[in-house]
């Protein structure tokens, strides 16, 4: 069993508990977490809950996911954004609120079951059955281009580019407050947070290297439309740095404590530019997927 643990900040005080886990746990679906506390297997305190129980200041929640055989991951008729494909690779646009593979609680609807009806069985098998042509992935909430591999020699290759950085990647972000320089670099290990499992934090002692670079693309009245281009890739890498200038990103729900007059589902965190050397033929591609209609619909009201 995968035994999970927290210590509750203040960031989530009174927070509904089935909320509260579906944040700190983006791989479990909130349906899913309110099936395992109803089963009496989410504990605060040693004591079990109910899904209703609001979270306070030092709680200590442990639970333990069931032992499960791998479940057959059906291809299913999804709709895909496709901005490049051959024999070997495709770069998809993904939409917001799609789980790139499968994982508990989300064994349907995710990018892997799209996929799995669009490419059949050519898709690599290096990361298992549960994640068949994933390379790399993007969060939940985060739109925008996600490179998948139809050969295990592309995802070899994909896999290296990724390793030594040399893979571009800049995305656009919508943060909070207004930044005083037009452009700028963040250079701040990233690890796991000390206590909560599933957020990562700066981490001096035991993080790894992380460099974000920034620039302005435009100002408004209390937030900052920027591009961010990662020079690595950390989990979680632009919301942690971002937030760590003491500028987190619009509707960031885990590591911003600032509301928001927006109804936004996460983060405003678009993948827009993605460019890799071919895998076979060396040539180097570059897509851009534009930015969602949530995203343009916010730029104009904040004009």
């Amino acid at each position: 069993m995968e035994k999970f643990t927290f210590e509750i900040t203040a960031e989530y005080e009174e927070l509904r508990i089935d909320k509260c886990l579906s944040l700190l746990i983006d791989t479990l679906s909130r349906s899913y977490i309110q099936k395992i506390i109803k089963d009496g297997a989410v504990f605060v305190n040693d004591q079990p809950v109910k899904a209703s129980y609001k979270v306070q200041i030092e709680d200590m929640v442990s639970f333990q996911l069931p032992d499960t055989s791998l479940p057959d991951i059906a291809p299913e008729q999804i709709p895909l954004d496709i901005l490049y494909e051959d024999k070997d690779v495709i770069v998809i646009n993904k939409p917001k609120g799609m789980v790139v593979h499968p994982a508990p609680g989300h064994y349907s609807g995710t990018l892997v079951n799209a996929l799995m009806f669009h490419c059949g069985k050519d898709l690599s098998g290096i990361n298992g059955v549960m994640r068949p042509g994933i390379v790399h992935r993007i969060d939940r909430d985060t739109t925008g281009s996600i490179i998948v591999c139809k050969n295990d020699i592309s995802h070899i290759s994909i896999a290296e580019q990724l390793k030594v950085h040399s893979i571009t990647r800049k995305y656009h972000a919508i943060c909070h407050g207004v930044l005083k320089d037009e452009e700028g670099t963040i250079n701040a290990p990233i690890g796991r947070h000390p206590v909560e499992r599933k957020k990562m934090a700066i981490n001096q002692r035991n993080g790894k290297e992380a460099i974000t670079h920034y620039k302005v693309l435009q100002r408004f009245g209390q937030y900052t439309y920027v591009e961010c281009q990662l020079e690595t890739g950390r989990t979680h890498q632009i919301r942690v740095h971002m937030a760590s200038i003491g500028h987190p990103l619009l509707g960031d729900e885990v590591y911003s404590n600032r509301t928001s007059k927006f109804h936004l589902q996460g983060q405003t965190l678009h993948a827009k530019i993605l460019g890799f050397l071919h895998p076979l033929t060396g040539e180097y591609i570059e897509t851009d997927a534009p930015l969602p209609d949530y995203f343009k619909h916010l730029l104009e009201v904040l004009e």
